[in-house]
């Protein structure tokens, strides 16, 4: 008889990427892909890409402090979050990419530190509140590139302590 066999999708080596691994890099592809689709999505005229766009603009506004300030992609429609919260998203791309090529081996992975990784990573991370508050208190103008850069160190205080958790595998 006849036996029908479908490869693994998920299957890239001979071991399948744990669950985990997965969830977490759909995660950040849809962090990182959303707020960018969101102005494309908005601008089509059919359904049911303007509620998918409503949807990711809804999700942007909950965790961005200022998505009214977000880049012009599609006029008239914005990034779904500002360039400060873009800039962190990329950090985490960043961290993920970099665990890709050493596996967590290196002397600037901070969970490896415990208390003292956390607290650097809270330091890092307290960038970005750090320029929100000068911003808001008129020290500077919101500038594109000085938010990204604040957002993307306050990302990497994130991504170079919380990454090597999600990523470490069960075996070591």
């Amino acid at each position: 008889m006849f036996k029908a066999s479908f490869p693994n999708l998920f299957l890239l080596t001979k071991n399948p990427i744990p669950r985990k691994k997965l969830v977490s890099d759909i995660i950040l592809i849809a962090l990182l892909s959303g707020p960018v689709a969101a102005p494309f999505l908005a601008s089509l005229p059919m359904f049911p890409f303007g509620i998918i766009a409503k949807i990711i603009y809804f999700m942007g506004g909950m965790v961005c402090p200022q998505p009214e300030m977000g880049l012009m992609i599609s006029p008239p429609h914005l990034l779904a979050v500002c360039m400060r919260c873009y800039g962190l998203l990329l950090a985490l791309l960043t961290t993920r990419l970099i665990y890709i090529v050493n596996q967590g081996k290196g002397f600037y992975w901070l969970d490896q530190y415990r208390f003292l990784g956390a607290a650097i990573a809270t330091f890092l991370t307290s960038a970005y509140l750090a320029e929100m508050i000068a911003q808001t208190l008129n020290l500077w103008q919101y500038d594109n590139i000085v938010v990204t850069v604040f957002g993307y160190v306050a990302g990497l205080g994130i991504g170079l302590f919380v990454t090597p958790v999600l990523y470490r595998s069960n075996q070591t």
